[in-house]
């Protein structure tokens, strides 16, 4: 797994559907649900034209979590819920995971650090079901 700025990541042979249908399984094992789904390369397309590869962004929430975070930090939902993306990238797919340390980083709140760990950990954990 790879790690960013902002995120972990993930490559696979996998295709992009197939990856999004394996990281929405891993979710749900480790208590995340999907709230969102946006198809960017099918909106960009319809809006604008746009030919792009396969982007999708999933919103994952795991509502214990969120409802800890939400507490801690009323902002923090604008930070909410935990995007995960799917794309292709040449003839590989990608999944990753906004790291949910940045709500640490962001915010500066102690209180958030140990949401952030567990949902990181979860998160990882769904993401390494996808790689290959």
């Amino acid at each position: 797994m790879e790690t960013t700025q902002y995120g972990l990541k993930v490559t696979s042979s996998l295709t992009v559907n197939e990856a999004e249908e394996r990281i929405r399984a891993a979710l749900a094992e480790e208590g995340f649900g999907v709230l969102t789904e946006i198809d960017l390369a099918a909106t960009l397309h319809a809006k604008m034209g746009v030919q792009m590869a396969p982007y999708r962004i999933l919103g994952a929430c795991r509502p214990q979590l969120a409802a800890v975070a939400v507490e801690s930090e009323p902002d923090i939902g604008l930070l909410l819920p935990c995007n995960v993306v799917v794309y292709g990238e040449g003839d590989r797919t990608v999944v990753a995971a906004l790291d949910p340390r940045t709500m640490v980083d962001l915010t500066g709140s102690a209180a958030m650090g140990e949401v952030a760990e567990d949902a990181r950990g979860r998160l990882a954990r769904a993401l390494q079901t996808v790689a290959d």
